[in-house]
């Protein structure tokens, strides 16, 4: 998430545009925020439980109905035992049990346009009515693009676990994310914009120090995506054992001499490795950027969000330890997936404070 995708001077305009409500649609965003953040929680239940493949079917606009008769239930069980992931891991499953996983994969998707909904219905009102600031409006298309493009990329992602495999591609899973956690921090940041102005007059931070809380921000996205193809490679069921992996730092089987380079992304051993490594590099960026706080004379706000991703991280870390120990134990694992959605909006927030004064002035904000 860039700290150019939002406007920073938008509406030192309110005069310019009178009817303009930055609280209410600062409100409305921290909603879809939220919507989006329980969305990533309905996709790792999903994924974890081994769900997204149970709904061959993708239909836009009458998908959001399920199943209501018991020949409708066999007909939509008969598809699914037509692909790889039944003929391999679930020969002989009952119509419970496939209605179990089918429910995760049609919530995930419903709860997906609910989000269209919550978020298009609100921004045709405020723009309907004149009341979006100066040059929000731009990033309110964008997001509604991003949100019809996440769909059909969604789709994309389940329709490679249908040919001769049992689960989906961990690239196509690595983009689906990264995307969710785009469109989190998109919105994110338009809210904090809105709600949590910074004072015109205040002064950048020292840009060695900005430079690192972006740096802390880019390495957080980057553990993330490489978590995605832990998660799409089942590679957490190995190794379940820190701070080694098998005895050793660096575990045999890291490079496959006939994948080459594709070895980083394709062996269970490299992608595991590869996201302690980030981690730690996380841990030890994010507290560099508190040490150095500690001896800054910084914004009371500014502060907070640092000493909040601080703590974040730390749990964040505990966290995926706790679930590779668990041998990815469900509510262990789905807190991690949480908690990487909080650390990177926490990271987020940090980047909002180190900037300058150059957004809305207060007395330009009103409900």
């Amino acid at each position: 998430m860039s700290t150019d995708t939002a406007p920073s001077a938008s509406f030192n305009d309110a005069s310019q545009n009178p009817n303009a409500r930055p609280r209410a649609i600062g409100f409305w965003l921290v909603a879809v925020a939220f919507m989006v953040f329980a969305m990533m929680i309905i996709g790792a239940i999903t994924r974890l439980t081994e769900s997204g493949l149970s709904m061959v079917e993708w239909r836009p606009l009458m998908g959001f109905l399920p199943p209501i008769s018991t020949s409708e239930w066999e007909r939509v069980f008969a598809l699914y035992k037509q692909t790889s992931q039944y003929a391999m891991m679930n020969q002989g499953m009952t119509l419970d049990a496939f209605q179990h996983i089918f429910f995760w994969e049609w919530f995930h998707r419903l709860w997906g346009r609910l989000i269209g909904v919550i978020f298009a219905v609100p921004f045709f009102y405020f723009l309907i009515r004149g009341q979006i600031p100066k040059g929000y409006t731009g990033h309110f298309w964008a997001l509604l693009f991003l949100g019809g493009l996440q769909g059909v990329i969604g789709m994309w992602m389940v329709k490679s676990g249908f040919v001769d495999r049992v689960e989906v591609s961990q690239y196509r899973l690595a983009i689906h994310l990264g995307i969710a956690f785009f469109i989190l921090g998109y919105t994110v940041w338009l809210a904090l914009g809105l709600l949590f102005p910074i004072e015109e007059n205040r002064k950048p931070v020292a840009r060695p120090f900005r430079r690192l809380g972006a740096w802390a921000h880019g390495v957080i996205f980057i553990t993330i995506l490489s978590g995605a193809l832990v998660a799409g490679l089942n590679a957490g069921f190995i190794y379940n054992e820190w701070p080694t992996m098998g005895g050793q730092f660096i575990p045999d089987g890291y490079w496959d001499q006939t994948l080459g380079f594709a070895s980083l992304f394709e062996t269970l051993e490299a992608v595991q490795f590869n996201h302690r490594i980030l981690a730690y590099i996380t841990v030890i960026t994010v507290f560099l950027l508190f040490w150095w706080s500690r001896r800054m004379t910084l914004p009371r706000r500014t502060k907070a969000a640092i000493h909040a991703l601080f703590a974040m991280v730390c749990i964040q870390a505990c966290l995926g330890i706790a679930t590779l120990l668990s041998i990815v134990w469900l509510p262990l694992a789905v807190m991690h997936q949480a908690g990487a959605a909080m650390t990177f909006c926490l990271a987020l927030w940090c980047l909002k404070e180190l900037r300058g004064g150059k957004d809305v002035p207060t007395a330009a904000h009103r409900s």
